[in-house]
């Protein structure tokens, strides 16, 4: 229904920001992140998912993009509602958690408020996949073929990991591929790889 709401920001509270936008006030539910960024009688533009239930309507915003289509992605899981879907949002920024749920890392999400450890796995085990393919579609063209070694699995994991903190996909391919095949857990394959990058 609407994309994005631009207004002065009429006040802020925990979780809440309203925005004055032709003279009507927008109540939107935010992260704690986007909070940080609202200074009331400032400019703001909020990116809006708007949900509606059979008691109430609610509205979102997300100071950027990312952040809402992370949104989206997190409530098309069974068992995360918009209240999960923001508290994960206000543990860290989009590319963090990106990386986090890429490397099956259940302590930063479990890191948010009502999130525990079978939710967090159920996170990751359904999101895993979706953010390396988004990743991988957003390089720029001309970065080449990964090396074969580097291409399966959770090489190909760290590789997406090693993008979202700002490599091309040939530096990561490149510093996967000197990691020893022997080993198998993504965040050491990580961990080595940024030694080598």
């Amino acid at each position: 229904m609407y994309y994005y709401i631009e207004g002065t920001v009429a006040f802020v509270e925990d979780g809440v920001v309203v925005l004055d936008a032709g003279g009507v006030g927008y109540r939107l539910g935010v992260s704690r992140i986007a909070m940080t960024r609202a200074a009331v009688g400032k400019k703001m533009r909020l990116y809006t998912v708007l949900n509606v239930r059979e008691d109430a309507m609610e509205l979102f915003g997300f100071p950027d993009r990312e952040e809402r289509k992370l949104f989206n992605m997190l409530t098309d899981i069974t068992g995360v509602g918009p209240k999960a879907a923001l508290a994960i949002l206000s543990v860290a920024t989009p590319d963090k958690l990106a990386l986090g749920i890429m490397t099956g890392n259940e302590k930063l999400l479990t890191e948010a408020q009502g999130v525990g450890k079978k939710l967090a796995q159920r996170i990751i085990l359904e999101l895993k996949d979706k953010i390396a393919k988004e990743r991988d579609g957003e390089l720029p063209a001309g970065d080449g073929p990964v090396p074969v070694q580097a291409a399966a699995g959770t090489r190909s994991s760290a590789i997406s990991a090693m993008m979202v903190l700002g490599y091309t996909r040939q530096e990561a391919a490149a510093a996967v591929a000197t990691v020893p095949e022997d080993v198998t857990e993504t965040e050491e394959i990580i961990r080595l790889a940024l030694k080598n990058a």
